[in-house]
């Protein structure tokens, strides 16, 4: 349906950070989400070359597309650009929520510092980044910041610990830097305990919502005049 937007995570959480930020953006659409952690899980595992995972990947967003929704969105940094790839059919528009956060770093460069908290998720969003700045026909100068020991507290639901012990990391490095990337959604709370740097920190998600909500929009105004046109035959 063309008033229908669909969202595939991988952890439970992101179902109402989500569902909230769709509602916010745009009050009137259907959003429905698809929750699989085990790809997560098998992406640090195997790598996001596994042809196996590539393909679930693709299945999961099919199936998240099954109900009509016309834009579907990866959560997921680290298999978003698996995501993406997604053979469609020309039946939905399958996007990845970083995909804006990249596109406006690269614009607030050039030094663009890239942060982490579980190591698959570095490459592909480093990968990104470096994409987004050759397309825009821009030079930067990118780093990255693994925060290892943050993950285990998302992992056991301390949210607030999560976010402080990434948050510290992040001050001590942040010095020869313009732009902060927080590669994964998971960090966006982030972004409030680090106002005073005086850097733009970005985060995924409400720039992501707002992008995939102009690209239904786009579709949905599209859709209207196609049959707008066929009703005068």
């Amino acid at each position: 349906m063309a008033d229908t937007l669909a969202f595939l995570h991988t952890a439970q959480v992101h179902v109402q950070t989500f569902g909230n930020l769709a509602r916010e953006v745009a009050p009137e659409l259907r959003v429905q989400h698809v929750v699989m952690e085990e790809l997560l899980a098998d992406a640090r595992r195997l790598g996001i070359d596994n042809a196996s995972l590539v393909t679930r990947v693709h299945e999961a967003m099919r199936d998240a597309a099954s109900d009509g929704a016309a834009v579907v969105v990866c959560t997921c940094s680290t298999i978003g650009g698996i995501a993406e790839k997604t053979a469609t059919g020309g039946a939905f528009a399958a996007l990845r929520i970083d995909r804006a956060m990249a596109d406006r770093a690269v614009r607030n460069g050039p030094r663009v510092l890239i942060v982490g908290a579980v190591e698959s998720t570095i490459d592909p969003t480093l990968s990104l980044v470096l994409s987004a700045a050759r397309q825009a026909g821009v030079g930067i100068r990118a780093s990255t910041l693994l925060v290892e020991d943050a993950w285990v507290h998302f992992q056991s639901g301390d949210t607030a610990r999560y976010v402080a012990t990434l948050a510290e990391s992040i001050r001590a490095a942040a010095d020869a830097t313009d732009v902060i990337v927080l590669a994964q959604a998971s960090m966006a709370p982030v972004t409030a305990l680090l106002a005073d740097l005086g850097v733009d920190v970005l985060s995924s998600p409400q720039l992501g919502v707002a992008h995939a909500v102009a690209m239904l929009r786009a579709s949905s105004k599209a859709w209207a005049s196609n049959s707008t046109g066929m009703s005068g035959w």
